[in-house]
């Protein structure tokens, strides 16, 4: 089986996250997607990121009613900052049956060379690239599909920053997610 690891803080997971995931699954030779919720994301801050269960619970919340998501919190139980190519290689090792593929949007493409060990997971694993709106670099590469998919702009920090405000994210979360948020007066 091939799956798809879409990685993200996922701060929160909205839409778009799931109209690319949807896409990537049904529209490619992904079998599933595995959403990996980062606790930290090691090129961006963290003080504005919620605790981590509540990050990974509105992704479950999310993507409960498609059969061909699942949600994995691996990074949970590893050292901090994670590192791709280490959950990757985990991941591997647990789960040899699989061929994993990283899902990545075109503008993380132009910093895709400062990970960690850039050019092993580019060789051992490959990348699937979706559109995002703003400069998409384009690297000729084996290992390297590109997906036409919708060109999406829903921004995780005007969501944040519209709740705060006390404005209607209904249309730009999952209704399970925007109860959650809500139940639990998250963001404001």
């Amino acid at each position: 089986m091939k799956i798809g690891l879409f990685f993200g803080s996922f701060n929160p997971i909205h839409i778009g996250h799931l109209i690319i995931a949807d896409i990537m699954q049904d529209q490619t030779d992904l079998d599933e997607v595995w959403f990996v919720v980062s606790p930290q994301n090691p090129l961006k801050s963290s003080k504005s990121l919620l605790h981590e269960f509540d990050r990974l619970r509105m992704v479950e919340l999310a993507t409960a009613d498609h059969y061909k998501f699942r949600v994995v919190d691996v990074e949970f139980h590893m050292p901090r900052p994670s590192y791709t190519v280490d959950t990757l290689a985990y991941l591997s090792d647990r789960y040899p049956q699989y061929d994993f593929k990283l899902i990545l949007g075109g503008d993380n493409l132009n910093h895709f060379h400062k990970w960690k060990n850039s050019t092993e997971i580019l060789a051992h694993y490959g990348l699937y690239v979706y559109p995002r709106p703003g400069n998409n670099k384009v690297i000729e590469n084996e290992n390297i599909k590109y997906i036409d998919s919708p060109l999406l702009d829903i921004s995780a920090t005007f969501i944040r920053n519209t709740i705060k405000k006390g404005g209607s994210v209904k249309y730009l979360l999952h209704p399970d997610v925007v109860d959650y948020i809500r139940d639990k007066k998250l963001y404001e």
